[in-house]
């Protein structure tokens, strides 16, 4: 079966939140037993936006790494690396950069919003530019099928969809294309090679999507196919060229339900973040000067759940029997804003306790996550080497 490869990766912020555990190491956690998943430290993007004053990248990253082990990552599952410790990353770059068009770049909707976003920086560098054609190397350097994201990511997979199309159209097309295809096609065995001219023609004059996915299944079952036959093969079921490097397709994720201290979005920049590895006296002091329902001046005022950003944690935190509890004692007045946090600090502290206890062994001795970080980058270099040697012979670059 042709492995099927999930790419995700975080720019080094260093220590995590809450935010990040639940909206994207757990997931994250279900899927490394799922696919082959390469998980990522995304030093050099860092870089576009804070090239002035990058900060020690390399400690914050090993701070993150640390999160995501003791969230559950799992180094024996998934490959763990750093970008820039992948040269590789940067010779893709560079190379698709001769062949992306300047206007798809201005195009790309968080191009303006960030400019907008972070008006106080200096962003009139072709890094910045150039960012979403870094994103596009990274995702295609591994051949990835899958890239999680968010609604608002989207739009950054289909433009790295149109980098990989673009190029598979201007390189796929070596000497001998057809004739080395139909070759491929032989080796897979008489009934089998009939099926798949039989959905390959399904799907070229009749537009049957359904055809091309059957025809691409029966690829993924042969194992007498080399790499090489088996990326032609896929170009030409689509009536195309050698298929070098690989569209893929956005995994849609879930929005964090997880709020920060004060109802908006969890986040350092709004100093309303509850660490992976806070101390627990810290975590219960925040909770219990959270904001609440205005209405409730006193005690006795009832209040409105919904208007209160604990509650939002009682979403994520509590049982059927305890949300009741909240609505019954909130709009009654008959618990106070003190009872109805002391539930969500207990299940909260619970949730990181194991995480610290974890953590703490890649604390004492940080050598255990540098030497997980530089197997995964060894892992990650056999697997875009692997693609280089594609695409240098594709561009004519293969001198030896």
């Amino acid at each position: 079966m042709y492995e099927t490869r999930v790419l995700s990766g975080m720019r080094p912020t260093g220590s995590l939140h809450l935010g990040h555990y639940h909206g994207v190491l757990k997931s994250w956690t279900r899927l490394q037993a799922e696919y082959t998943c390469l998980f990522f430290v995304a030093d050099w993007h860092a870089l576009t936006t804070d090239y002035e004053n990058p900060g020690d990248l390399q400690q914050k990253g090993i701070d993150m790494v640390i999160d995501w082990l003791a969230s559950g990552v799992d180094p024996s599952q998934a490959i763990l690396f750093v970008q820039s410790q992948v040269p590789e990353h940067a010779e893709l770059h560079l190379l698709l950069s001769m062949m992306a068009p300047l206007g798809w770049l201005e195009r790309v909707p968080t191009y303006r919003d960030q400019i907008q976003k972070l008006a106080d920086r200096d962003l009139s560098t072709y890094g910045f530019l150039g960012y979403p054609l870094l994103q596009s190397a990274d995702i295609l350097i591994y051949r990835s099928k899958y890239v999680p994201v968010g609604e608002d990511q989207v739009p950054h997979i289909e433009f790295t969809r149109e980098v990989a199309r673009r190029f598979n159209h201007l390189y796929g097309r070596e000497p001998g294309y057809e004739e080395k295809a139909k070759a491929a096609v032989k080796k897979m065995g008489t009934k089998k090679a009939r099926l798949l001219n039989e959905l390959r023609t399904k799907y070229l004059e009749h537009g049957e999507a359904a055809a091309l996915a059957k025809a691409q299944a029966l690829l993924d079952e042969q194992q007498n196919l080399s790499r090489g036959d088996r990326e032609r093969l896929y170009g030409w079921l689509e009536g195309g060229g050698k298929r070098i490097l690989v569209e893929p397709e956005a995994m849609l994720t879930e929005a964090s339900k997880l709020p920060g201290l004060d109802g908006q979005k969890m986040s350092k920049s709004y100093g309303n973040t509850i660490a992976l590895r806070e101390d627990p006296e810290s975590i219960a002091k925040k909770i219990r000067t959270m904001p609440t329902d205005p209405a409730r001046v006193k005690r006795t005022d009832p209040g409105t759940p919904e208007k209160c950003p604990v509650w939002s944690l009682h979403l994520v935190y509590s049982d059927e029997e305890r949300k009741q509890w909240v609505q019954r004692g909130c709009t009654t007045a008959g618990i106070g804003c003190l009872e109805c946090k002391q539930p969500v600090i207990e299940a909260i502290q619970a949730e990181l306790a194991p995480i610290r206890e974890r953590a703490q062994v890649y604390v004492d001795d940080p050598t255990l996550v540098k030497n997980i970080v530089a197997d995964g980058c060894e892992k990650a270099r056999r697997l875009a080497e692997e693609t280089m040697r594609d695409v240098r012979e594709a561009m004519g670059l293969a001198y030896t």
